[in-house]
């Protein structure tokens, strides 16, 4: 048996109280007892006798962070260097498959997986071969080193991919009943929640009614969606009315991912409505809360950008398009339009606003960096609209962006939400210039929102990185220092908590996270991995 004391932190439980003096003793994986300061005596006399002794004085002891929004499926199977970027940052555990994105269900035909994988790389990186099922998923995991805590969610996206494709036309019923049964055979098998896409293709064809259907089962499990919503600027509030109906139907809580107001016509008023509309079904008894993270920028795929009119269900057909004459002044005039149910970023934002952060391609790498409108005049596009055609034909879609889309107040009215998450959401394009968020997430609530300008108290900024979203997905036995709970357990300094990755140089590694534990087992000590393999499997029904 392993024995482990930390004495003398300053004591973060986790959900949000004021912090105390004390000692945490571990058994192996478990917090055995927290002693507040003043419990001395025999007990931890003898404990001190045969256990690890770590002196923690003056320094914060706070439950590891949990990252419920990471894009980082397919990561374990291409090694444990992932791991590092989360543990400079005290993330201890994740929650993978966001944002209607997951690894599987592979569709069946052929042509529709490669169609499948190529839209998501951008987002997820690339494909991991030879696991097509969620329990061959699932199964894959436990047989691969984890460096931290790893759950997964089911992506409706991918789900709907498996099932019709990119196709625009309503599900059949026996479409339906293969949809529903993807979600309902995740669930069984320990998935701790499903995600939507719904801004994304093909997940904007459905309907209310049709994610009621497919998402039928989750209110037999009482799992939460996670949920980008249909639009984040112009439609904002009538999509926060749509996820809220849906959850609703289905019975099941509801997490809005990312939760803010793109466009600058929509700063500072949108979001005080949408936070309304949140509040009222709270108040009637309805579970909707949401998360955010730290920076004015997103990052997603530049085929986000691309109408569904033009796409017209069939993605690889609209790419080919994109290569012609005729399909790229049909694209140009697409963008164009104001449409009522699909945001238009290129009109409320603005290509002067989306940096191209990702491409496949050696040759288009000098566009990597550059604003599209920068890029598109510096190469001699006659427009904005016919470059990101071209690069988007040359890279089969393949384009990772950042959207320089939101303001500091409408971020931090969301961060004092009582019920909102800090997350990174985390994409995993191959580029050499990730967004940030990857590498700083947390350490940046810290440093910033916490220490510089007092945004949050430290122990708020620890709940929404711990208890809080623990409990928002299920999480048992995790995100505070209590007695039973297992020891993933952070100490630092908050005042040496340091962010490093920025926008121009994203590629740096946190700072300040003194020693890290999870499952009780040193992970990661004075900026060095100890072990790459103290992480679990988190199963819905095996927490």
């Amino acid at each position: 048996m392993n024995k482990l004391l930390i004495r003398n932190g300053v004591i973060y439980d986790g959900l949000g109280n004021k912090p105390f003096k004390g000692n945490i003793y571990i058994e192996d994986e478990i917090i055995k007892k927290v002693f507040r300061e003043g419990d001395v005596g025999a007990e931890l006399e003898e404990i001190e006798k045969d256990a690890e002794v770590v002196d923690a004085q003056g320094m914060a002891v706070t439950p590891g962070f949990i990252d419920i929004h990471r894009h980082c499926d397919i990561q374990p199977f291409y090694g444990t260097d992932f791991g590092k970027v989360m543990l400079a940052q005290g993330i201890t555990t994740t929650v993978a498959g966001n944002c209607g994105f997951s690894m599987v269900p592979v569709p069946e035909d052929k042509e529709k997986a490669e169609e499948m994988f190529a839209f998501a790389e951008p987002v997820v990186g690339p494909a991991y071969p030879g696991v097509d099922t969620y329990e061959e998923y699932i199964n894959a995991l436990d047989k691969v080193k984890l460096p931290l805590n790893f759950a997964s969610m089911l992506g409706a996206g991918t789900v709907k991919i498996a099932v019709k494709g990119f196709s625009d036309t309503a599900f059949t019923d026996e479409e339906m009943k293969k949809a529903s049964g993807y979600i309902e055979d995740a669930l069984a098998r320990g998935a701790v929640g499903v995600s939507a896409g719904i801004m994304y293709l093909p997940e904007c064809y459905n309907s209310t009614d049709d994610y009621a259907k497919m998402l039928a089962p989750m209110g037999k499990y009482k799992v939460p969606l996670c949920v980008h919503i249909r639009g984040e600027g112009d439609s904002m509030v009538d999509s926060v009315k749509e996820v809220i109906e849906i959850g609703k139907k289905v019975g099941c809580p509801v997490e809005i991912s990312h939760f803010k107001s793109c466009g600058m016509a929509n700063w500072k008023r949108e979001i005080h409505r949408a936070i309304a509309l949140i509040e009222e079904a709270r108040a009637n008894g309805q579970d909707v809360t949401c998360d955010f993270y730290p920076y004015e920028g997103g990052s997603t795929a530049l085929t986000t950008m691309v109408p569904p009119a033009f796409v017209a269900g069939d993605m690889n057909r609209a790419l080919e398009r994109m290569g012609t004459p005729k399909g790229v002044e049909e694209f140009c005039r697409a963008l164009e339009v104001n449409y009522d149910d699909w945001d238009n970023f290129a009109i409320t934002l603005g290509w002067d606003r989306i940096l191209i952060s990702g491409v496949n391609k050696e040759s288009n790498q000098k566009f990597v960096g550059k604003m599209v409108s920068d890029a598109a005049k510096e190469y001699g596009f006659e427009s904005d609209g016919a470059f990101v055609a071209w690069l988007l034909h040359d890279e089969d879609g393949k384009v990772a962006i950042i959207n320089m889309s939101m303001c500091q107040e409408d971020i931090d009215t969301v961060a004092r939400l009582p019920y909102s998450n800090v997350i990174s959401d985390s994409i995993y394009a191959v580029t050499d210039t990730p967004h940030p968020r990857m590498y700083g997430a947390f350490p940046k609530v810290i440093r910033e929102y916490v220490e510089e300008r007092h945004v949050l108290t430290l122990e708020e900024a620890v709940r929404k990185m711990t208890s809080q979203p623990a409990a928002r997905m299920g999480i048992a036995r995790r995100g505070q220092l209590a007695d039973g709970f297992y020891a993933d357990i952070n100490i630092f300094e908050p005042k040496e908590i340091k962010d490093r990755a920025t926008f121009e140089e994203p590629v740096h590694l946190a700072e300040g996270i003194s020693r890290c534990y999870i499952n009780g087992k040193l992970a990661w000590k004075d900026e060095v991995m100890c072990d790459d393999s103290c992480g679990k499997n988190l199963r819905r029904t095996d927490q």
